[in-house]
């Protein structure tokens, strides 16, 4: 299991995953209000947590094998259904995004029961099967709902999902270390290349002059020094930390607190920034409304801070020039919400490249 990595066919799982991202921050986009806001991250929220169990099936199964691979693109067609159906999760096509979803779900626990021989795997997935079908299931039953009522049980599926599903069997779970800090890692970049998908559809069918090229620009500027933040010399080491931890209950609790749980605000993070930018986009002269300037100054320190919770839990570092950029991220909000929105962004963008350039400068010298 050590030496597993990730597989053409897992890449190719992920491009739903990438409209799903695509279709949440539309979804915000159209209903620009502090309850739409919860409502799109709760639909990430459930996207995430779907995508973080084909994370673990993919680490255990052999995705070479034809009935893996078939089982696979049914499970992409269900997701593609369900994402298909986020601009109206809450409303007309509640019904429609519950059943797909639950296809999605039932489908993990399928293949897992099917494709692998491993006793302690079977019994994991057997112990997961109960919540796996029964957290979709009350999306089923939210879909009779509408307003608070829904977004309440909304609410209560997903956290008894995420609570139970990440208790639930987790020694029996074999882990490859290599193989899950490369998924995760690959997924972040899929979610940074959703907020440059983001610039592109911001800017269509608008005039390209000055200001909206510089905005364009400046969003390049600001995914780019996210990815950089997480892909650094540090990173290297959360595959190693993983290796050293004993196999079994330690290393799969490590693995999901660090993976499974904390880089679901990271995405949500890149989401806001990606909202956050494409309302810029639409209004470069005009100062953000509310809900769209905390999206593009909370998503930023919403995933520097989920970073520095990361590397705390897996390597035990605490990275203090982390917390104050994602401090100097919220700061900014009060001006945000006054200032052009270009100048707003560009804020957000000078902050995000001094921290890199202190790093970089930091580290060299400590080398």
């Amino acid at each position: 299991m050590d030496d597993k990595r990730v597989e053409p066919l897992e890449l190719f799982f992920d491009l739903v995953f990438v409209f799903a991202l695509t279709q949440v921050t539309a979804r915000m986009a159209d209903d620009l209000s502090w309850g739409g806001l919860l409502r799109g991250l709760l639909v990430l929220a459930a996207i995430w947590w779907a995508w973080a169990a084909y994370a673990w099936l993919t680490n255990e199964v052999d995705g070479s094998r034809r009935g893996v691979r078939l089982a696979i693109f049914a499970a992409m067609i269900a997701m593609l259904i369900a994402s298909l159906a986020i601009p109206g999760a809450f409303e007309d096509d509640a019904l429609l995004f519950a059943l797909a979803y639950l296809g999605v779900r039932l489908m993990h626990i399928l293949v897992f029961a099917a494709a692998t021989e491993h006793v302690d795997v079977r019994d994991a997935a057997r112990a997961l099967a109960p919540v796996a079908i029964t957290a979709p299931a009350l999306l089923l039953v939210a879909s009779a709902f509408d307003g608070a009522a829904q977004t309440a049980v909304w609410i209560v599926a997903l956290v008894y999902d995420y609570v139970s599903g990440g208790l639930r069997g987790i020694a029996g779970w074999r882990l490859s270390p290599g193989h899950f800090a490369e998924r995760h890692g690959l997924i972040v970049i899929i979610a940074l290349g959703e907020s440059i998908v983001a610039i592109g559809v911001g800017a269509a069918g608008i005039a390209l002059e000055a200001g909206e090229l510089a905005a364009a620009a400046l969003g390049v500027i600001v995914s780019a020094a996210l990815w950089w933040v997480y892909f650094d010399a540090e990173l290297e080491r959360v595959e190693e930390r993983l290796h050293a931890t004993p196999p079994g209950r330690e290393r799969n609790v490590l693995a999901r607190d660090s993976f499974s749980f904390l880089h679901l605000p990271l995405v949500a993070g890149i989401v806001l920034l990606a909202l956050g930018v494409k309302k810029t986009l639409e209004h470069v002269d005009d100062p953000l409304k509310t809900v769209s300037a905390a999206a593009l100054c909370g998503g930023v320190a919403l995933y520097l801070a989920s970073d520095v919770a990361f590397r705390r839990r897996c390597l035990g570092l605490f990275e203090r020039r982390r917390v104050v950029a994602a401090l100097a991220c919220l700061a900014l909000l009060p001006a945000a919400v006054e200032l052009p929105s270009l100048a707003a962004l560009a804020c957000v963008a000078a902050v995000c490249a001094a921290l890199v350039a202190y790093e970089s400068v930091t580290r060299a010298r400590a080398r």
